[in-house]
């Protein structure tokens, strides 16, 4: 796919510039100034001290968080009432990977916010520094080894697993080949008893009109291999529960995965007395959580049958309806289970045939609202209303059974935050030892700088047009656009945010 293409997927294109106000007609341009392209009008990005690498930032700008393991120096910084991401990285990684992530995000994909991309870094002595690239702290959400080294069960790396499956068939949906799928490029948040997964790295990704099926599986077979190695890593380190087989939940994936992917895609053929099957299609996507937009039914060759196959789908069939009946933006699974208690309040107070919203109205107001006021002050940046409210629901019903007859919800949430909330707490040593493993991953950027998704080219015409379908010639798999090319004029970054309202960009030929 041409790169003229992929730009199109953007919403609104322009070029940002320097601002005058700031930059003086005699700074210096190019690499030799410090140039920062932000979606966000946030000024306090400004005044962090870019002369600076990102390793001896001081302490006071540092937000005490667990990271993930990274190729590069990642830290999480205080920028105003923000918490947000920072990865030094190569000029060109970085602009790619913006890009990347504004266009993910267009597309509705579960991935981190992308902030701004700062370029033309100098330290005090005037030797260039990397670029850094800016993403918003995902709250609530922890990478998966500090899930791990909270003590959970053993079906933990299932359901990681499940939730990556998912995330890669949506991205796959879209045409985005990742080319580094792996545990720790994703983050992690509770979904209810599940887990909802979030690309945190696109470095290596490309966007294309349409996946081949070569690079769907080169990219599945990567997350086979890397997520084996990474749980194979966590055993070594006493992690991982016993009687978790790294190579079955690797296997797993694979599974999951192609069953998804099936069942989304898949063609049906039925008979023309057969429609309720179609029905049936649709109700079984829903259950898994996507919405049909649209359907392809046709005659098929032999003419006393029809082929069936979704088109268009959309994940967040059940966060859609909470959203629209109450307004609460909440993971699949934390609707579902929000959605029940809602039909279990409908049915106690007798309004079954009241308006749905109207009686929404009413439990958000009498049970749903007063119960996540009861979260403590000191848990309030670290637990997710919505899923305290699954976890005492469970609660709830485990009390119940325990003792033989209902216990009331302000009973349950006393109860809980009592003595199952402050278990889920991560003190300051843990988040320093996954730190410092984070930490022992970086490497030299130079040794990784370069094409994303390097050697893993597409099997397409200049057009856009597929050239196998194979999947095994080494052409046959995904390649990057183009993003590793320092000669630009006009960097991804800058194309990325272009007629954004809320977009700025600050030029200056300081670096302090």
């Amino acid at each position: 796919m041409a790169q003229e293409d992929v730009s199109q997927l953007a919403a609104q294109r322009a070029t940002s510039v320097g601002n005058p106000a700031i930059a003086p007609t005699d700074a210096p341009s190019g690499d030799d100034q410090l140039h920062i392209t932000a979606a966000t009008a946030n000024v306090k990005l400004y005044t962090l001290p870019w002369s600076t690498p990102l390793a001896q930032w001081p302490e006071n700008l540092l937000v005490n968080l667990p990271r993930g393991i990274s190729r590069h120096i990642v830290r999480f910084v205080q920028v105003g009432d923000d918490i947000d991401a920072l990865k030094e990285i190569s000029r060109s990684s970085a602009e790619h990977e913006y890009s990347m992530l504004r266009q993910l995000r267009k597309l509705d994909i579960p991935c981190v916010e992308p902030i701004g991309v700062v370029t033309g870094r100098h330290n005090d002595k005037g030797e260039p520094l990397e670029a850094i690239l800016i993403t918003r702290h995902l709250r609530y959400s922890l990478p998966y080894r500090a899930l791990f080294a909270r003590n959970l069960r053993p079906d933990t790396a299932t359901k990681l697993v499940n939730a990556l499956a998912v995330l890669l068939v949506r991205l796959h949906l879209v045409g985005f080949y990742w080319g580094d799928v792996s545990l720790s490029n994703v983050l992690f948040l509770r979904d209810a008893d599940q887990y909802g997964a979030y690309l945190v790295d696109a470095e290596t990704g490309s966007l294309y009109s349409k996946l081949t099926d070569g690079q769907r599986s080169y990219d599945l077979d990567i997350a086979r291999t890397n997520i084996i190695g990474e749980l194979m890593d966590l055993d070594s380190g006493n992690l991982l529960a016993g009687g978790v087989d790294e190579v079955e939940v690797g296997n797993q994936l694979v599974s999951q995965y192609e069953m998804l992917w099936k069942t989304l895609t898949g063609m049906e053929t039925i008979k023309p007395d057969e429609m309720w099957r179609i029905e049936k299609r649709v109700s079984a996507l829903n259950k898994l959580g996507f919405d049909v937009d649209e359907l392809d039914v046709h005659s098929a060759p032999d003419g006393n049958r029809l082929q069936i196959r979704p088109m268009v789908v959309d994940a967040g069939y059940a966060s859609r309806k909470l959203m629209r009946l109450t307004g609460l933006d909440v993971q699949e699974n934390q609707a579902r289970r929000l959605l029940n208690d809602l039909d279990t309040y409908k049915a106690s107070t007798w309004q079954q045939d009241e308006d749905e919203s109207i009686v929404a109205t009413d439990w958000m107001r009498e049970v749903y609202e007063p119960t996540v006021r009861m979260i403590p002050e000191k848990y309030r940046t670290t637990v997710e209303p919505a899923q305290f409210f699954h976890d005492v629901l469970t609660h709830r019903w485990y009390m119940g059974e325990k003792i033989g007859h209902d216990v009331s919800m302000r009973a349950a949430v006393a109860d809980y935050i009592k003595n199952v909330l402050p278990k889920t707490e991560m003190d300051s040593k843990q988040i320093a030892a996954i730190n410092a493993d984070a930490d022992s991953g970086v490497i030299d950027d130079e040794s990784v700088a370069g094409t994303p998704a390097q050697g893993a080219e597409d099997d397409r015409d200049d057009d856009g047009e597929d050239r196998g379908q194979n999947g095994q010639d080494e052409n046959d798999r995904g390649q990057g656009d183009g993003a590793g090319d320092e000669d630009h004029e006009v960097s991804d970054a800058d194309k990325a945010i272009e007629d954004d309202p809320d977009a700025a960009v600050w030029a200056s030929d300081k670096n302090d």
